[in-house]
């Protein structure tokens, strides 16, 4: 299919369509973020919080959260003409963490969003694209009234690489999350770049 507008006299341009995961801990912002840049509107597969589930999932800090993601988000942005990220949210509980390997399949790369407040809980989506070698950047998600840390103290607790990128961003705001949507994408670009040189050398 193509997605691509053309101007008159000229051929309809076919996108390069490239697959970016947005991953994290429970209630971290990846449906808000997802939702956010959407172009379209997104696919949810949110399911409201049961009794049964409170012994396995930590409200602190998010008391307020009253749905959770079962499968994936999903969302399409076009960055350029010749351009279009299709967009996958990962579930953030940890007995849906199955999900991830059909997820990930294919994918150019992934923000791992991050909540200060409680920063341990992205530990996991790190571990799990550092494995795989599947390059990602770690989005941190500014709620209001969280406490505001230098990125240096943020990397050191997270205990990044250090050509891991690390922005500061708001899930709400379509232009912050586009903008960490570019990173992603030129990490990957860049990461990918390096490997080929590596390989003719």
């Amino acid at each position: 299919m193509i997605f691509g507008r053309s101007e008159r006299g000229k051929p309809p341009v076919e996108p390069v369509t490239l697959k970016i995961l947005v991953a994290g801990g429970f209630g971290v912002g990846k449906t808000t973020m997802v939702g956010s840049v959407s172009e379209i509107r997104p696919l949810r597969t949110e399911e409201l919080l049961t009794e049964a589930g409170r012994p396995v999932d930590d409200l602190s800090g998010v008391e307020t959260k009253s749905t959770t993601t079962v499968a994936m988000d999903f969302g399409r942005i076009t960055l350029r003409e010749d351009l279009v990220l299709y967009l996958f949210g990962t579930p953030g509980q940890e007995r849906f963490w199955f999900m991830w390997d059909e997820l990930a399949e294919g994918a150019l790369g992934a923000v791992v969003l991050a909540d200060t407040r409680r920063l341990e809980d992205c530990f996991a989506a790190v571990d799990y694209f550092e494995r795989r070698s599947i390059p990602f950047l770690v989005g941190v998600n500014c709620f209001e009234g969280a406490a505001r840390y230098p990125a240096d103290d943020i990397r050191r607790a997270l205990d990044l690489d250090p050509d891991v990128p690390l922005l500061m961003g708001d899930a709400r705001d379509r232009e912050s999350a586009k903008t960490i949507l570019i990173g992603v994408v030129q990490h990957a670009m860049a990461q990918a770049a390096r490997h080929r040189q590596a390989v003719t050398t």
